[in-house]
């Protein structure tokens, strides 16, 4: 093994001690956390040690300059109380994407498999059983040069953490859009899973919550036309019973991992998928001709969550009823049945945890 990880247990774990009514997504975190370092070209002194606060130099290059990416992933309660990552080389793969457009170090395979699964084996006892509950995962990546000034970075740290999370949203979403706010352009970042692209949508999805609303539908940065994703998750629509995605040709979209898997599970249902420009404005007349029978946004947080509302020019267009949908239902349920072992995983998507590990 490479790059050998040293571990120190907590002398007494707190798993066990929150109840599940408390359990709420990113409050609570597990006994333990994963940090490695990178400096002189190399990631060094990989560990697992107990949950704690950073100690970082108020120069710390990512919080002037924004050098921070980030994954969402989950562990799962499979029937036997086997631990499940679902999909894990994909995370693992958009993660050195977003790290090459950032100027970051990528991670070696290795290297963050074996983390991944050494840090949820060690704190197994924290995934929550039940429908809808996990693991959350987030690994991450900052910047650590101790320099103010625009200049290549050279020191870098990786840090995974865990928390016991419940379902994202518990009904379905109201989404906003805008004209005035513009989430990415072609040749940015938008693909990257960066903490700026997230900073820069704290204004508008407070305008929208202040209105009513959930989250916000962004649209294109050049013509405000064509939809893109939601603030949380990726969107479809389901017109004339095919179902469309808005493609990622331009790099503005996150190339989700329920993305994906929804158009693979749909596919194996005989159900058409378009990648493509979709406008907002065929999206509304579709509904108000009751061609549009579905609507849904699809993400890891928050698996498939139904659109009721889509506000668009001052107008709120309101989705055909969430009971009268089959899709996003039946896509919900393979989905979810797949990622706790209750289905079986004809696609190969399901790794138990300590099943892979790098030597």
């Amino acid at each position: 093994m490479k790059y050998p990880i040293h571990i120190e247990r907590v002398t007494q774990s707190r798993a066990g001690t929150i109840k599940k009514e408390d359990i709420f997504f990113g409050r609570h975190y597990a006994d333990h956390m994963f940090i490695a370092d990178y400096f002189d070209g190399e990631w060094r002194n990989p560990r697992i040690i107990p949950f704690q606060n950073l100690s970082l130099n108020p120069a710390t290059n990512s919080l002037h300059y924004g050098q921070l990416i980030f994954e969402g992933m989950k562990a799962y309660k499979g029937p036997n109380n086997e631990a499940l990552l679902f999909r894990p080389d994909k995370n693992y793969e958009r993660f050195n994407r977003s790290a090459t457009r950032m100027g970051m170090p990528e991670l070696p395979e290795e290297l963050f498999m074996n983390a991944i699964h050494e840090l949820i084996n060690i704190d197994r006892s924290w995934i929550p059983g039940g429908e809808g509950y996990s693991l959350y995962i987030r690994p991450f990546m900052m910047a650590t040069d101790e320099f103010i000034g625009i200049r290549p970075t050279e020191r870098f740290s990786f840090i995974i953490i865990t928390s016991p999370a419940q379902p994202y949203y518990n009904k379905p979403v109201r989404v906003m859009t805008f004209e005035k706010f513009v989430r990415a352009f072609p040749g940015g970042v938008g693909y990257a899973k960066a903490a700026g692209n997230y900073g820069s949508s704290m204004l508008p999805l407070r305008e929208a919550i202040q209105n009513g609303y959930d989250q916000v539908l962004w649209l294109d940065g050049d013509e405000h036309q064509y939809a893109e994703e939601i603030g949380s998750m990726n969107i479809f629509f389901m017109i004339d019973d095919i179902l469309i995605t808005p493609s990622l040709d331009q790099g503005t979209i996150l190339e989700g991992v329920t993305r994906d898997s929804i158009i693979q599970l749909a596919q194996a249902e005989g159900i058409r998928v378009e990648e493509r420009k979709i406008s907002i404005d065929e999206v509304t007349e579709a509904n108000k001709n009751s061609r549009l029978t579905d609507c849904f946004g699809v993400g890891t947080a928050a698996s498939v969550v139904p659109i009721s509302v889509i506000h668009y020019k001052g107008q709120d267009h309101v989705l055909s009823p969430v009971d009268d949908r089959i899709w996003y239902r039946k896509l919900k349920y393979q989905l979810d049945a797949i990622k706790t072992g209750k289905q079986a995983d004809i696609f190969n998507w399901v790794i138990p945890v300590g099943s892979t590990i790098y030597n």
